[in-house]
């Protein structure tokens, strides 16, 4: 998905103007991001924030949907670039045609992963199928560390298995829990799961403690860590807690998405679809994207051309990430 950003929100705190208490989650709004065209496809963009770059290396998330393809059109994102990132598909209805530059051609569905790796340059599109009717799922970015941001283009697919807890239905797309395990490779320590929590139900969950987490609640009234979450908001919470407790606060069956990962400890330049260490990455990986340039290679069969990047803001992108903010609470 190609990013469109506007200037982010700030995290829900209290009457005071603080953040959430020691222990307990920081609640992210989502922010209403169009992501173009004649019938815009509206998605909500929970990170980054302007009080939250990162959880691990997490460093992007898109919710959208539930769409009705017979009024927004659908998803039609034509070709563009990415560096120094992973994507992260992941569907709860509908279905999402992938090409990308490594010559993979794959379909994105319900409870299967997509994970395309840029490196140090990628072209992709992602077009919803005819035969969708409501498109709903979530996209995600994966910061590379600095040590891998130029590796080679790479695409994985995996079906994870359901595993079974009282309580709770969980699938674990990247990392490990609940005693599954993810075979997809990562570059730095990461978790990614979609949970679906019963009516009523707590599900308390054995993590790793130094890993920061974040749980989207996509459908429901969830309590995680102690903060009650509506539809669309993301909690974050700070790394040092082994265990994590989530509660079904609603008669109907909630959904949740749980990222995690350890604190990265490198900022970050992101801007369009590029994640870079300075202004001058991003600038360089623009010019050679508007120059199809062999960095970042062609999409074939898609029926269009492809996306042109936007001009660079009259300022110095600077880098931005979360380490000034764990100093600040520490």
């Amino acid at each position: 998905m190609s990013n469109s950003e506007v200037p982010p929100a700030g995290p829900r705190c209290d009457a005071a103007g603080r953040g959430a208490p020691a222990g307990q989650a920081d609640v992210l709004p989502p922010r209403a991001v169009p992501l173009g065209g004649p019938r815009a496809m509206t998605v909500r963009r929970t990170l980054p924030q302007r009080d939250r770059t990162l959880i691990g290396a997490w460093c992007f998330l898109d919710h959208y949907g539930p769409d009705d393809v017979a009024d927004t059109g659908g998803m039609d994102v034509a070709p563009h670039p990415h560096t120094g990132l992973q994507t992260v598909s992941w569907l709860f209805s509908g279905e999402i045609e992938h090409r990308d530059s490594l010559g993979s051609h794959a379909l994105v569905r319900p409870g299967e992963l997509n994970l395309m790796t840029g490196g140090r340059g990628i072209s992709h599109s992602e077009v919803s199928t005819p035969r969708t009717t409501v498109l709903h799922g979530v996209q995600l970015w994966v910061a590379l560390p600095g040590e891998h941001r130029d590796t080679g283009r790479d695409f994985r697919h995996h079906v994870p298995e359901p595993v079974r807890l009282d309580g709770a239905d969980i699938r674990v797309f990247l990392g490990t829990l609940a005693g599954a395990a993810s075979p997809v490779p990562t570059f730095t320590p990461l978790l990614g799961a979609e949970l679906l929590l019963a009516p009523r139900a707590t599900v308390t969950l054995e993590t790793d403690p130094a890993f920061e987490h974040g749980l989207l609640v996509d459908e429901g009234e969830v309590r995680f860590a102690g903060t009650l979450l509506r539809p669309a908001e993301l909690g974050c919470l700070d790394a040092g807690h082994p265990t994590l407790t989530l509660t079904n606060e609603t008669d109907t069956p909630a959904r949740t998405v749980l990222l995690g990962g350890t604190p990265f400890q490198e900022e970050i330049v992101m801007w369009w679809n590029f994640v870079g260490r300075s202004h001058e990455d991003i600038v360089a990986a623009r010019q050679a994207w508007q120059d199809a340039s062999d960095r970042f290679g062609t999409v074939d069969g898609y029926a269009g051309e492809r996306l042109p990047a936007p001009a660079l803001p009259h300022v110095t992108l600077t880098p931005r990430g979360n380490t000034a903010r764990r100093g600040a609470d520490g």
